[in-house]
Order: structure tokens, then C-alpha cells, then sequence
């Protein structure tokens, strides 16, 4: 494998802890941003996405897409669409481009869990079917994007990620001030399952699949362990020392924030099959291990 390492969203949460981890085993890491420009440690030049040259490298890692954490405007979806599909579609058209002896070795490209739609209490391996709605009609576009890749003999991963757990992320600080002020309580049932995923495990997932030549495909980024999302509300009330509050209806969550909102109550009880059976092992297995590490 070479040693440069191409990253699409290399100053975001979880890619700019991951250029300094890449560049700590002798790699050389290049940024894309859209100014061509950044403050990322470990992150050695930066280039715009127009003017990116992926001949002869290690890999590209593409993390990029705009936070989906808001209500699903049609604008909304607009940006979700380019920001994840275009950006995947531009970095195949690149690679294609290239003579084959100088195409990257290997393109990781993100994805979700929601690609399984709702899953109910069905445990969901990396086998299981695309499932039913927005979001998963969304993550399967963006799968297929990264696919052709294969056939220009680039290896691909599509890692599907669950909520990423680690101080400064957006999902964890929002979580954790809405427990300290103590208004947090469980979405809707409560019973729908959350995969979830300790950040620093999520990084080393991404190291140890650029390394392992026979992992191919799709990845669930996910920690073994998932919960339901009311015993993830009632272990991080306890975590911060405080008590639950009232739950949140499914109704209320739909009308305040739309698609995004039954997205909340949808369950996915993923499982990295891929990655347990491949060998990876999580420092943070467990969801009571990951928050005495974020919370003390």
C-alpha cells in the first residue's frame, strides 16, 4: 500500500482525529475541503475537490455529507443528496479517469445504518437487505454511487455508522446537555434499538479496514452491543447523575422535526459482523464502558 491517504471531511468530527492516527503509522494525509484550506493536526496539504489528484495513493476516505439531523426540507434533501451522492459520483469519475496502475488501492466511503429502514428487534448483519424509507432509499443511492469502484479494481467499503459517541461530536454534546440540564427522557416507545459507536472505535474500524485486504463491501460501523434507546436514556441519566424525564412522544417528535423526526423512533439493532469476525477488537464494547470514558 502506498502512503498517501486522501480525506473528504478530514476537519470533521471523526475525520479530524483520524489524520493524526494515519499519519502516527507513516502515512501522508491530504484534506479536501470546498475553500481548499483547514486546520486539521496530521493533515499535510490541502486541496478543493476540484483539483483533487488521487493517482498512486494508499486510499481515499470520503466522510463527507451534510449533518442530517435536522427536519428533511425538500432544499434539505437537495444538499443530502450532492453533499453524499454527488461527492461519491465525483470521486468515481476521478478514479476512473486514472490508468489502472495509478488508481487509489482502496476507497472507504461512508454510509448509515439507516439503510435498514426499520429493522424492529430483527438483529441486522451487513447481510441483510436495503429497508424501507428516505433514508435508506438515500444510503442505498449513495452505496451504489461508491459500487463501480470495485470494477476498476479499487477494494470499496461502505461503512454503515451508527451514532457516534465522543466529546465535541454533535450527537454526544447535544445528548449530554439535554441529560445535565435533566429534561432528557426516552423517544417515543423507547423500545426501538440504537446502534452506536464510541469514536475512537470508529476511527480504528477505519484503520484496521484499510489494512485488512479481504474486507470488501459493506461495514457496519456499530459497536457490538446496541441498545434500546431507553436503556441508552436511563445508562447516560445515570452516567451524569441525574434522573430521567418525562418521554418524548413519537407524535411530538414527528411534528417538531419531520422526517428526521420518525427516523428517531425507527430501530436498528445492527451488529459488526464484518468487523468481530474479521478480528477488530472494540476498547469500548459496551455502552456503560464507552460513558465512564465520556463522562469522567
Amino acid at each position: 500500500m502506498g502512503k498517501r491517504v486522501v480525506i473528504y471531511g478530514a476537519s470533521g468530527f471523526i475525520g479530524s482525529g483520524l489524520a493524526g492516527m494515519l499519519v502516527k503509522q507513516g502515512y501522508e494525509v491530504v484534506g479536501v475541503s470546498r475553500k481548499g484550506k483547514g486546520s486539521v493536526e496530521g493533515v499535510s496539504a490541502w486541496v478543493r475537490p476540484d483539483a483533487v489528484d488521487l493517482r498512486g495513493c494508499a486510499a481515499v476516505i470520503n466522510l463527507a455529507g451534510a449533518p442530517i439531523d435536522q427536519r428533511w426540507t425538500e432544499a434539505r434533501k437537495k444538499e443530502f443528496h450532492a453533499s453524499r451522492v454527488g461527492v461519491t459520483e465525483d470521486i468515481l469519475a476521478r478514479i476512473a479517469a486514472l490508468p489502472a496502475a495509478e488508481r487509489p488501492e482502496v476507497l472507504l466511503n461512508g454510509s448509515a445504518v439507516g439503510f435498514y429502514g426499520d429493522g424492529g428487534d430483527a438483529v441486522l448483519s451487513e447481510s441483510v437487505p436495503m429497508g424501507v424509507g428516505y433514508l435508506a432509499e438515500l444510503c442505498d443511492d449513495w452505496e451504489k454511487a461508491a459500487l463501480p469502484a470495485e470494477a476498476l479494481g479499487v477494494r470499496t467499503i461502505l461503512l454503515r455508522t451508527g451514532v457516534v459517541l465522543g466529546k465535541g461530536g454533535q450527537a454526544f454534546e447535544k445528548l449530554i446537555t439535554v441529560f445535565k440540564l435533566g429534561i432528557g427522557g426516552r423517544l417515543g416507545s423507547g423500545k426501538q434499538w440504537m446502534p452506536w459507536i464510541h469514536v475512537d472505535d470508529l476511527r480504528a474500524a477505519i484503520l484496521f479496514c484499510l489494512r485488512e485486504r479481504g474486507i470488501s463491501g459493506a461495514v457496519n460501523g456499530t459497536a457490538p452491543e446496541p441498545e434500546t434507546n431507553a436503556a441508552l436514556t436511563r445508562k447516560l441519566a445515570k452516567a451524569v447523575g441525574r434522573w430521567e424525564f418525562l418521554p418524548v412522544p413519537g407524535i411530538a417528535l414527528k411534528l417538531l422535526l419531520g422526517g428526521f423526526g420518525g427516523f428517531l423512533l425507527a430501530s436498528q439493532r445492527a451488529v459488526p459482523m464484518k468487523l468481530t469476525g474479521a478480528g477488530f477488537r472494540f476498547h469500548y464494547p459496551t455502552l456503560d464502558a464507552a460513558l465512564r470514558d465520556l463522562t469522567t
